[in-house]
């Protein structure tokens, strides 16, 4: 088997069919849950043991705000503990083959405060809801690994839009997913350690969705905060100096 083969986890996710679909991997492992569940170490040990690959991409996590709100023990075993389950693997792999395994971790910018904005990888993390802390958990467990670099972002389908409003006063560097997915392809080639935030140019919500769904009304951060009921960002946006730095220095 061959050591260029990738991992993928999450892979009937947003992100996973997106990673899927563009074509930029050739040599995907995507076990289904019954194989390889990320609450059931048992699974991932016999996974580990039957395949071999150099990289992997982890973007399984329990990732609506809303469940993780109102789930936060689903949310540990999955977000937390899950990925625990996996870097233990990780580790125990390395150990037997002598081979360092590439761990690319999804991370998100919720583990920031959203209120300011312009967070930079070395700004504190307190996140704003259950969804927040438990990506940030599992940051501080993929941060043991020796090969891993950590992506902080936010995304959208352009072409699947579903809400009618967005609101003028809510900024993010969401980028789109077509975008992060070409970065992905990116990092697994470099060879940067540590983690980094990825998106886009710090818009409003409205403005950002605006531009691919034109029927968009407009709304405000209070409408949004009513009709959602769990805690939320205002200012979600990242400097992403970082990234932009090892784009021109790999170019």
């Amino acid at each position: 088997m061959s050591s260029k083969k990738i991992l993928l986890t999450g892979a009937s996710g947003n992100l996973g069919q997106a990673i899927l679909n563009s074509g930029y991997f050739s040599e995907l492992l995507t076990p289904n849950i019954d194989l390889f569940d990320l609450r059931d170490a048992d699974s991932i040990n016999k996974f580990f043991n039957s395949n071999n690959f150099g990289t992997i991409i982890h973007c399984a996590a329990l990732a609506r705000m809303s469940v993780c709100q109102i789930e936060p023990i689903s949310t540990i075993e999955t977000n937390i503990i899950g990925t625990a389950n996996l870097v233990k693997e990780v580790m125990k792999k390395e150990i037997s083959t002598g081979k360092k395994i590439r761990f690319i971790h999804i991370s998100t910018d919720a583990v920031y405060s959203g209120t300011d904005g312009n967070y930079s990888e070395k700004d504190q993390t307190i996140p704003y809801n259950n969804y927040g802390w438990s990506k940030l958990g599992a940051e501080c467990i993929v941060n043991l690994l020796s090969n891993f670099c950590i992506v902080r972002t936010s995304f959208f389908n352009t072409k699947n839009i579903l809400f009618n409003e967005s609101a003028k006063d809510m900024f993010s560097s969401k980028m789109p997913i077509e975008n992060l997915v070409k970065a992905i392809s990116k990092l697994i080639e470099h060879d940067f350690i540590g983690t980094i935030n990825i998106g886009s140019k710090k818009k409003s919500e409205y403005e950002r969705y605006k531009e691919y769904k034109p029927t968009l009304k407009k709304c405000k951060f209070n409408d949004i905060l009513k009709s959602t009921n769990i805690p939320m960002w205002r200012d979600a946006s990242m400097n992403c100096n970082r990234w932009n730095k090892l784009c021109k220095a790999k170019n």
